[in-house]
């Protein structure tokens, strides 16, 4: 931005042109600035007063990317630049950052619209100097205030405040509308900034109305017209008030005026409450009186109770010596048993040896028998084959002695032909045996697809059954979840509750301990009839009665299916005290429990509180363990689930592949042993196991969504059947079509084979016709003498084996004799022994028996002591409110008061009395809300009296206020209008022009007349015959006398010599530039679109 700086003193005259032309001009070019801008400042260096504008930069305002920052000069600046080049831009942005609206700059209606296209916010910061006796706090914010404005492209606008160093001081709007007010800058003030459209409306607009409204606006006299209206209007709804509490102040002075005649009267009910007070300080001694007689029964008792005591020590001591001698008893024979044990097994070894011995023995008879059998076979074939032999060798004979035929070359004709058909039947049956191998191939991975067809089919269909006994037993857990656990279920607990309240179970069992908890709600209806209520009320309490209590639920349901697989068959196991118990439930299940199919039944002695598992838990920060995901009430069924399934020390993990990587991963959590993901697979350190069910069935909550999936699933399950039943059809097809074609083809292949065996003879038959020709004799006879030998040597072994099967068979006759005689040893002695068991059971009883008795002693001893503890804590009880009823008996009275008269005469004379001061009350009123109704109709009369007149002096005051306010506010009118035609007249006289301005107050109009200066006669004096540059001087002259008038630390003109000609712009330049002379001060800022050259 270029500068035009003067440095001439304030005693110069600048209402010259050639004087401000001599000054000099340095007109810069800026790079980054889209036009050209220059600033004048007319006077010399002198610091103007707090407020004005120091700098300002734009970025992504309006449609600029980036503008300034401009310095500001402290008196005088012009922006020059033609249209569009960005003046406007920076007004606005004085504008808006000064807290002024879109629609005071008349560029926009949201001020989303001042961000450039394509950006989300534009910036504006503003410098104002703060220097000066009207500095704002100068201790935080220096000698300057920086104001930087970002506004979104939502349209929001956000503040920050700093100080000169940059440092943020505030971002609260409220902190800048303190600034603006300690600075007077009024940005929506046209005398502060004349936008066009303001000019435009206001100044060269032709009604009288719009110039007056102009007027009052630049001098706020309309701000303070519209406070002196909001302040009648208020006046008004005061008196109105006023008014209103005139008429409620005589119904509260009746009100009071009623209620202190009431009060006057409360003095008759003092001596009926003198003797209530006596009559209740009688019944509380009367009350200590009986309940120390009732006292002396209960200390009685409980001596006697003392006393007895010593008897059921006596009886547990008896039964605890029989104990004694039944376990010592049970011990010998024991002991005697052990003996025979003992006995036993050391024959057992011996036992085992003779029988190894005797088996030995037997294999030895076994072996030389086969040998004595193979002799012999070997006997009978060397006989056969010796006859053969002989039988060849007189053939031979006879065939060499007889003539050979003639046809010798037929012969070999016939010989190669039958050879060349035995070739091509070999290749024909070659090639039926490989289409046999396909077929047989065919057929027998036919066969195997058909096995596994089979088995997977024999699977779904055992899965379809099973699924549908599900579907049956769910649909049945509608009415009652317990049949989720087999049909017999409900009525096997029903027994083992008629049992327990019988008495015969020490400690009720628990179980079956996969029973999860559920809701159950009875709705009865407020508009059923009442016979109706009474039933649905009966039944309800019936069903509390009949319900059983559910051991386990789940903290997150998800895992389900986890727990159920880890838990397995836990969930329908039982748990008992003790082996009595044991024994009973288990006579209880024989009788509902069909097939022997029994639930497991675990005896672990009750516990009152859960293990302590800390040490071998298995704590994860994310996952849980199974202990950790359940709640369970019962610290018994706790305690066994983590005895028989070590539940502390297994995770539940939703992931199966977080799971894998945690447990497999090399370096497990501490105490883990595995995990469990929500899919019920089941993870080990080393290897993974994946889950049998896909359904939890006992955790399951939506008894409708499992019957639904379980009817989806036997429906997917039998259409796999219907799918396999065809593809079977379609193997059997196969099968049968390949046996066909497999039948036929080892048909031909045995024809051929037929065949070729015919013709395979008679080549032999052929071949052989001449080797009797050839053959010798001498060699078949020496393979007779060799049989011959051989059959002499067989006949030895055979004769050797029978004599050596002779004596190994005595030998294993005699070791089976041995062992048979040990082993009948061995079964005496156990005979014996089964014996001393029975006696042993027998002992045992009576152990059981005596314990049975020791401890139904020692249960009534207990109960016995119990009994004591309870007298003995009931008589404390009653001892400590003797003391705290005598306690306040002596509050109420402090002496001690015998009294003949028992508490019940007492409580009903003062039942008596205070009806009768009841009744009274009732006819008088309560004292005590008689006495507060009193005060407080006295206090709401004061009050409301006390406000009526405060209010009236209000008003009083107000209006003497008003009247003068409205004296002294047309008094100003009247001054400033005198004051801005005085300075109106003297700025047309500074070119010759003579003119006129006259106020109609009443009419609020403001009508001006300019008369031009000689040579222009203008007898109306009427503006609209002014030229358009006359025309804008005598706008010019009316704003300067408004500046004349009013005050603020800045002035912004936009284009104001828009429609001067040259002439009228110098001149009204020049009269600016001696305004802004006269007012070093203040800043002026002129924007305008014409050369300053």
């Amino acid at each position: 931005m270029s500068k035009r700086r003067s440095n001439s003193t304030a005693g110069q005259n600048v209402s010259k042109r050639s004087r401000i032309e001599d000054e000099g001009e340095d007109i810069d070019s800026l790079q980054e600035d889209p036009f050209l801008c220059q600033q004048l400042q007319c006077v010399a260096d002198v610091e103007s007063d707090a407020g004005i504008v120091e700098s300002i930069s734009m970025k992504n305002f309006m449609c600029h990317s980036h503008l300034g920052p401009f310095a500001f000069g402290s008196n005088v600046n012009f922006f020059v630049g033609n249209n569009g080049s960005g003046k406007s831009a920076v007004l606005t942005a004085l504008i808006v950052a000064l807290g002024g609206n879109a629609h005071a700059t008349n560029r926009g209606l949201s001020l989303k619209g001042f961000v450039k296209e394509g950006e989300n916010s534009a910036d504006v910061s503003i410098t104002l100097r703060n220097k000066g006796k009207d500095a704002y706090k100068p201790e935080v914010y220096s000698s300057a205030i920086i104001i930087d404005l970002r506004i979104t492209r939502d349209g929001l606008r956000s503040y920050k405040l700093k100080s000169k160093s940059g440092h943020i001081i505030s971002t609260k709007k409220e902190e800048l509308i303190s600034i603006l007010d300690n600075f007077n800058i009024q940005v929506n003030n046209p005398v502060s900034v004349l936008t066009q459209e303001m000019s435009k409306h206001f100044l060269h607009s032709k009604g009288e109305g719009d110039k007056y409204k102009f007027f009052m606006k630049a001098t706020q006299l309309d701000q303070m017209r519209e406070d002196f209206i909001y302040i009648k209007q208020t006046k008004h709804v005061t008196n109105d008030k006023i008014e209103q509490q005139n008429e409620g102040l005589k119904e509260l002075k009746r009100k009071y005026l009623e209620k202190e005649d009431r009060y006057k009267s409360l003095s008759s009910l003092d001596e009926l409450r003198d003797k209530l007070q006596e009559l209740q300080k009688q019944m509380a001694w009367a009350l200590v009186i009986e309940m120390e007689k009732d006292l002396e029964p209960v200390r009685e008792k409980l001596q006697a109770d003392r006393q007895s005591t010593v008897k059921y020590d006596e009886k547990v001591e008896e039964w605890k010596n029989k104990i004694e001698e039944s376990e010592r008893k049970y011990k010998q024979i024991q002991e005697k048993l052990e003996a025979i044990t003992n006995q036993v097994q050391d024959l057992q070894p011996k036992c085992a040896e003779l029988k190894a011995e005797a088996q030995k023995r037997n294999t030895d008879l076994k072996t030389v028998e086969v040998t004595a059998h193979r002799c012999e076979a070997n006997l009978r074939d060397l006989g056969k084959d010796r006859d053969q032999l002989s039988s060849r060798i007189k053939d031979l004979k006879l065939s060499i002695s007889q003539a050979l035929g003639t046809e010798s070359q037929d012969r070999a004709n016939r010989v190669n032909q039958i050879q060349t058909d035995l070739e091509n039947l070999r290749h024909q049956i070659s090639t039926l045996g490989q289409q046999i191998d396909q077929y047989e191939h065919a057929i027998s991975r036919a066969k195997e697809e058909q096995g596994k067809m089979r088995k997977e089919q024999a699977a779904l269909q055992r899965s379809i059954e099973a699924n549908k006994r599900n579907l049956l037993m769910v649909e049945r857990s509608r009415s009652n979840r317990l049949q989720r656990f087999g049909e017999h279920m409900p009525a096997l607990l029903n027994a083992i509750e008629e049992a327990h309240k019988r008495g015969q179970f020490k400690q009720k069992p628990r179980g079956p301990l996969g029973k999860s908890e559920f809701n159950c709600f009875i709705v009865v209806s407020m508009k059923s009839h009442i016979f109706e209520s009474m039933i649905l009320t009966f039944l309800y309490y019936l069903l509390c009665l009949l319900s059983v209590g559910y051991l386990i639920s789940l903290k997150d349901t998800e895992l389900a299916l986890a727990v159920e697989v880890c838990l397995k068959g836990s969930l329908q196991a039982f748990t008992c005290d003790n082996h009595d118990d044991e024994r009973l439930l288990q006579s209880i299940m024989a009788k509902f429990c069909p097939g022997g199919r029994r639930p497991v039944i675990i005896t672990s002695q009750f516990l009152p509180q859960v293990h302590d598992t800390r040490r071998r838990a298995v704590n994860h920060p994310q996952y849980p363990s199974v202990l950790q995901a359940l709640e369970i009430q019962d610290p018994v069924v706790t305690n066994c689930l983590i005895d028989q399934r070590g539940i502390e020390s297994i995770l539940l993990i939703k992931n199966r592949t977080e799971a894998r990587r945690l447990m497999q991963g090399g370096n497990p959590p501490r105490n883990c042993t595995q995990a469990f993901s929500k899919e019920g697979d089941q993870i080990y350190n080393n290897r993974n196991y994946s889950a049998e069910q896909a359904r939890a069935k006992y955790f399951s909550g939506d008894v409708e969504e499992d019957i639904r999936q379980l009817m989806g699933e036997i429906q997917n399950q039998e259409a796999q059947a219907n799918r396999f039943q065809q593809q079977m059809r379609k193997l059997d097809e196969d099968i049968k079509q390949n046996e066909s074609l497999l039948r036929r083809a080892h048909m031909e292949q045995k024809t051929t084979k037929d065949k070729a065996n015919k013709l395979q003879l008679e080549l032999t038959d052929l071949m052989n016709v001449e080797e009797p020709q050839s053959e010798d004799v001498q060699p078949l006879e020496e393979d007779f003498q060799e049989i011959v030998s051989k059959i002499s040597v067989k006949r030895v072994e055979h004769v050797e084996a029978r004599a050596k099967m002779a004596d190994l068979k005595v030998l294993y006759e005699k070791a089976e004799q041995e062992y048979k005689q040990h082993k009948e040893r061995i079964s005496t002695i156990a005979e014996e022994a089964e014996a001393i068991k029975e006696e042993l059971i027998k002992a045992d009883q009576a152990v059981m028996k005596c314990r049975h008795h020791k401890e139904h002693y020692d249960e009534k001893r207990s109960t016995h002591l119990r009994n004591i503890q309870t007298l003995e804590a009931n008589l404390k009880s009653k001892e400590e409110e003797l003391q705290a009823s005598s306690a306040k008996a002596s509050e109420i009275c402090a002496e001690r008061m015998d009294i003949s008269r028992t508490a019940r005469s007492l409580d009903t004379e003062i039942n008596r009395l205070k009806v009768k001061i009841s009744t009274q009350q009732d006819q008088q009123g309560d004292p005590k809300e008689i006495v507060r109704q009193y005060h407080e109709a006295l206090e709401n009369y004061k009050n409301t009296a006390q406000q009526v007149k405060n209010l009236k002096s209000f008003i009083n005051n107000l209006d003497k206020v008003m009247d003068h306010r409205l004296q002294v506010y047309a008094d100003l009118r009247s001054f400033m209008s005198a004051r801005c035609k005085y300075y109106f007249d003297s700025m047309l006289a500074q070119r010759g022009y003579s003119g006129s301005m006259t106020f109609d107050h009443k009419k609020e109009t403001l009508s001006i007349s300019v008369q031009p200066k000689k040579g222009k006669k203008n007898d109306s004096g009427d503006m609209r015959s002014l030229s358009g540059g006359e025309r804008s001087f005598s706008t010019v002259c009316f704003v300067l006398s408004l500046w004349a008038i009013t005050e603020a630390p800045f002035r912004c003109l936009d284009e104001f010599d828009v429609y001067m000609d040259m002439v009228n712009r110098r001149i009204s330049m020049d009269m600016m530039l001696r305004v802004a002379a006269s007012q070093r001060f203040r800043q002026f800022i002129f924007l305008t679109p014409q050369s300053m050259r």
